[in-house]
């Protein structure tokens, strides 16, 4: 019995009179995953319980994946200490091209790989990328569609919210 994730998150948006903004606010559990991270090994979300988690949707294709992974990086540069974490999981169905991308793009945050999509389907992504904000207990608490210039500062503002909490 899986929850519908974004349709809970939408419903609870439309509740709470979110219109067009940049995030939408929730407060709904995260869904528990397990994929095989770059490294090889398998990281489950559960397992980051206690740290603020940045779980971001990444395709090969995608130009603002491009744009916002590096600034991302400076992110979890600066928050990693306090409890703060990135999961970048890549849909691309061929590791290669996701390979390909981050020897342009690299970053240090884990990147895992999701190539049936089982994940995005059970995030319901339907954009590159899609970014949820989960907190220490492991509550979706922000979700993000697309990316344009200026994300990252409402990203910031979102993380440095989370670890305070």
């Amino acid at each position: 019995m899986t929850t519908r994730f974004l349709g809970l998150a939408l419903t609870l948006a439309t509740l709470v009179g979110v219109s067009s903004v940049q995030a939408e606010e929730m407060n709904i559990p995260a869904p528990d995953f397990t994929l095989e991270s770059r490294q090889g090994e398998n990281l489950r979300l559960q397992d980051f319980r206690g740290e603020v988690v940045m779980l971001n949707f990444w395709a090969s294709w995608c130009g603002p994946c491009r744009q916002e992974m590096p600034l991302m990086d400076d992110l979890y540069a600066q928050y990693k200490d306090l409890g703060f974490t990135i999961l970048a999981v890549n849909v691309d169905e061929n590791r290669d091209e996701a390979h390909r991308f981050l020897d342009k793009v690299p970053v240090s945050y884990p990147i895992l790989y999701d190539p049936q999509s089982d994940v995005s389907e059970q995030y319901e992504v339907q954009a590159m990328p899609t970014t949820v904000m989960i907190d220490r207990d492991g509550n979706a608490r922000f979700l993000h569609h697309g990316y344009q210039p200026g994300y990252e500062d409402e990203y910031e503002t979102q993380i440095r919210q989370l670890v305070r909490e």
